[in-house]
């Protein structure tokens, strides 16, 4: 395994382990995983702007793809998605030649004795690209609202997992399917187009802003993003069913002037079931939990509280807290801060595991990873997340009720302008079923119960 000699020098002593100028079976790696798969791209790339419908302003490259787009848009077709009860009959009207380009009008609605009801988006800007398709920014010309369509090639032999999933999805920390439309080329080629709301913002922009500026990103965003981020997992682990796999910045979109964080990029996302197994190339590499670099095939839900510990430290440091250039290398980058998994922590990862034979190299303490003014309670959430059994993770609920949060059930805590903090307690009964009493009493402030 190509990960021993780095390990290797790594126990001797040797500090400069990220260089792998000169490995060439490392570049090798490198170059595979990038090339076999876009779910492994690291922050930044085509693939790691998929479904973030607030990424940056468009390049020359994005307008190329917008013009590129609008002139595919005159030649559709917009067929009728019959897949259940709702009518999303749709069909395109020829645009004016102004420059945000062509209107697709979709019919919702009725059947069941419910009127129709008639929506029309008006395409504006590409907002995201990648292997996978192109995300756009459109406006509803009936109601004013600006919206973000995702649009897919659709194999026609499968059904579309991602459409199935967000059918299901209604919480106020997941990104809303408003409406949906299939649509094909003169090619025959058939394209989902999955309308959601529109969040100018994403974690990762907002994690860059203070970068750029040379500050640390403030205590409470950083609070209100990691408890978000937990309670839309707790929600789509335990009330829907379904492991995201692939967690990170890029998904996670903000509202800049409430804070409130909403998960979106359902594209990767699976239910998972105890026995059936699994690709293990999935999740982006930054986020990528070590059982699946391992080769676990029958892992969990656990997969995603890694990477929300890895988003964590990302927000905490600035920076990635394990930037692997390849798959090699990541596991690589882990061991250096968790040190050496014992045979116990590799069986826990994957039991079919049998290459043992790793140099012993020590855990480097947390509270040296971090500035000193980074909280203790923080450092502390990340170690729980970070553990190397996927069973030893601490659950998304039990995420929510550490101490690190403490400030947000605080009645008197607001954001830095004076402004309340968004919706963080309206749990549902479902959200709250795998809830111990214990849990529960720290979970919802006396303030929230009322």
């Amino acid at each position: 395994m190509n990960v021993m000699r780095r390990l290797k020098s790594i126990a001797s002593g040797r500090t400069s382990v990220s260089d792998t100028s000169g490995d060439p079976n490392i570049k090798k790696v490198k170059a595979e995983r990038e090339s076999a798969s876009t779910s492994g791209d690291q922050p930044g790339s085509a693939k790691s702007s998929r479904m973030a419908a607030g990424t940056s302003s468009i390049s020359k490259r994005e307008k190329s793809d917008s013009e590129k787009l609008l002139k595919e848009m005159q030649s559709i077709k917009v067929k009728e998605d019959k897949s259940d009860d709702k009518d999303f009959e749709a069909t395109l009207v020829n645009g004016n030649g102004t420059e945000t380009g062509q209107v697709i009008v979709t019919s919702i609605g009725g059947r069941n004795g419910k009127p129709k009801q008639t929506l029309s988006y008006m395409a504006e800007r590409v907002v995201g690209t990648g292997s996978f398709g192109v995300v756009f920014q459109a406006k509803c010309l009936e109601t004013g609202e600006a919206v973000a369509i995702k649009k897919v090639l659709q194999d026609k032999r499968y059904k579309n997992r991602e459409l199935q999933i967000m059918r299901l999805l209604e919480h106020p920390n997941v990104v809303p399917l408003k409406n949906c439309f299939y649509s094909t080329t003169d090619k025959n080629e058939v394209y989902l187009n999955v309308v959601l709301e529109y969040v100018p913002e994403t974690v990762y922009r907002v994690s860059r802003h203070y970068v750029r500026m040379n500050q640390h990103m403030p205590t409470i965003y950083i609070q209100l993003y990691a408890y978000q981020i937990c309670r839309a997992l707790n929600y789509i682990h335990n009330v829907i069913g379904v492991c995201h796999r692939d967690i990170k910045p890029q998904n996670l979109l903000v509202n800049p002037q409430t804070h409130q964080l909403k998960l979106c990029d359902f594209g990767s996302a699976k239910m998972l079931v105890p026995g059936e197994p699994n690709i293990s190339y999935i999740c982006s590499r930054y986020y990528r939990a070590p059982e699946l670099i391992f080769g676990a095939t029958e892992y969990t839900n656990a997969i995603d509280m890694w990477s929300a510990g890895c988003v964590l430290a990302e927000l905490l440091l600035g920076q990635p807290l394990f930037p692997g250039e390849s798959g090699v290398d990541q596991l690589v980058e882990i061991i250096k801060i968790l040190g050496t998994p014992t045979r116990e922590e590799i069986k826990c990862m994957n039991p079919h595991y049998t290459e043992f034979k790793f140099p012993q190299i020590k855990a480097h303490p947390w509270h040296k990873i971090f500035n000193k003014k980074v909280p203790s309670e923080a450092i502390d959430l990340v170690s729980r997340l970070l553990q190397y059994s996927p069973k030893l993770r601490c659950t998304a609920l039990e995420a929510c009720t550490h101490p690190f949060f403490d400030d947000l059930r605080n009645p008197n805590t607001t954001l830095p302008n004076g402004k309340p903090l968004p919706p963080l307690f309206d749990f549902t009964p479902q959200e709250l079923a795998h809830a111990s009493p214990e849990l529960l009493q720290r979970l919802i402030p006396e303030h929230a119960k009322e």
